[in-house]
């Protein structure tokens, strides 16, 4: 399957000329002529970074990394990526409002090796979290300043070092889905479809969503965001079951030639792509978090996540590995939640394989789970604290991968 990328670079195919901090832009159409001109190859020639060219391929977009740093949009914010990894805590933004609950969370990052935090720029309802004084229609609407004051919170995390990465909960969106339908699933009575939990999500087959949730991380970018983690990004869970039964649009993907399955996946994929390409400008990185079950099946095609051409596109990947989220029949563990390091390590081995057979594969940082999942009954859960948190962190050690992120919703954390 072709993914957008390869699709708009079919049209488009750049190609990138790098020689010390210039760079030059030219379409596939009008290579040919370029490579003739004495310029082009005075660049080719002196060209020292490690990008192959050649008619007609199809390019990886670079990451940050890879260009000059002159390239990009200067958010003015000065903080380097951890040279030891990411280490990171996730970060909810009532906890930034509130001064004391933040300051505490900014003691915990300075007592040990923490030294990232993943911080809602875009929540799980729906709503931005600061004011960028956007131009998106969407972002006006659906801002809330629980963050009072973004470029504040920026300098605070410049002057600690701490790397900063906006959280932007992509399809899942109660907020917008109630506002425009049309962007939804809805029923046949034309409500919007509610999941259990009370929440709806937008649809990914619409392009429009797909720019709703790259502007936000653009604005996030813009104010000095290092990395845009996108979570989120796929279509409810179940969706393959009762999907048929609600009314929504596929967009572009309605007349591919492609089963229901093949078509969610694809437009999963396409979305990656797609933001990786608008944010590649700003300099920042792109990540996704994705289910770690993902990387346990050939395809997650209902939710439409395939692990391997996800990675294709990204430059973190971030599996939810969390012991409390396997079922029994997982790894041959009958109680996962009681065997932290065993079930990050089985995991471990099966992810290691795939990202090993990817020409580029993005960096490795699951999230880690540093919650007691006392839902899980008697029996099959036990409190989390310290102990089992660094059992995580040292399977991941194990396995060659030295970055991860802590969830708690509560931001209470023990690692």
């Amino acid at each position: 399957m072709m993914t957008y990328f390869k699709q708009t670079l079919a049209a488009a195919s750049l190609l990138f000329f790098l020689s010390g901090t210039t760079v030059v832009l030219a379409s596939e159409t009008e290579s040919s002529a370029a490579s003739d001109s004495a310029t082009a190859e005075t660049t080719a020639a002196t060209t020292t970074t490690a990008l192959t060219l050649r008619q007609g391929a199809l390019l990886k977009t670079p990451t940050a990394k890879e260009l000059p740093k002159k390239f990009f949009y200067d958010s003015g914010v000065e903080i380097a990526y951890p040279a030891d990894g990411v280490k990171g805590i996730y970060v909810t933004a009532y906890s930034v409002g509130y001064e004391e609950k933040f300051n505490k969370l900014l003691a915990y990052v300075d007592s040990n090796d923490l030294n990232a935090m993943v911080i809602d720029i875009k929540d799980d309802m729906g709503v931005v979290t600061a004011d960028f004084n956007s131009d998106d229609t969407h972002i006006q609407e659906n801002t809330e300043e629980y963050i009072p004051d973004v470029n504040e919170l920026m300098d605070v995390m410049e002057e600690k070092q701490i790397y900063p990465i906006a959280r932007i909960v992509t399809f899942k969106d109660t907020l917008l889905a109630n506002e425009q339908p049309e962007m939804s699933f809805t029923e046949s009575d034309g409500s919007v479809w509610v999941a259990s939990n009370g929440e709806s999500f937008i649809n990914p087959f619409l392009k429009q969503t797909w720019d709703y949730a790259v502007n936000v991380g653009i604005e996030a970018a813009k104010v000095g965001f290092k990395e845009v983690q996108f979570d989120y990004v796929r279509f409810p869970e179940g969706f393959e079951v009762w999907g048929d039964t609600l009314n929504y649009d596929m967009g572009e993907y309605a007349d591919l030639n492609m089963t229901d399955d093949e078509k969610r996946v694809q437009a999963i994929t396409d979305f990656t792509a797609y933001a990786k390409e608008k944010l590649m400008p700003y300099g920042v990185d792109v990540s996704v978090d994705i289910f770690g079950y993902t990387a346990s099946v050939v395809e997650a095609s209902g939710i439409g996540q395939n692990f391997p051409e996800i990675s294709e596109n990204v430059d973190v990947i971030s599996s939810m590995i969390y012991p409390s989220h396997w079922g029994t029949d997982y790894f041959g563990i009958y109680k996962p939640d009681l065997y932290p390091y065993e079930l990050v390590s089985e995991y471990m081995i099966v992810e290691n394989e795939l990202l090993a057979t990817l020409e580029t594969p993005p960096i490795s940082r699951p999230w880690l789970q540093d919650f007691t999942a006392s839902y899980l009954g008697s029996g099959f859960y036990q409190t989390y604290g310290k102990e089992q948190v660094d059992a995580q962190v040292q399977a991941l050690y194990d396995a060659g991968v030295n970055e991860f992120l802590l969830w708690n919703a509560l931001n209470n954390y023990t690692y």
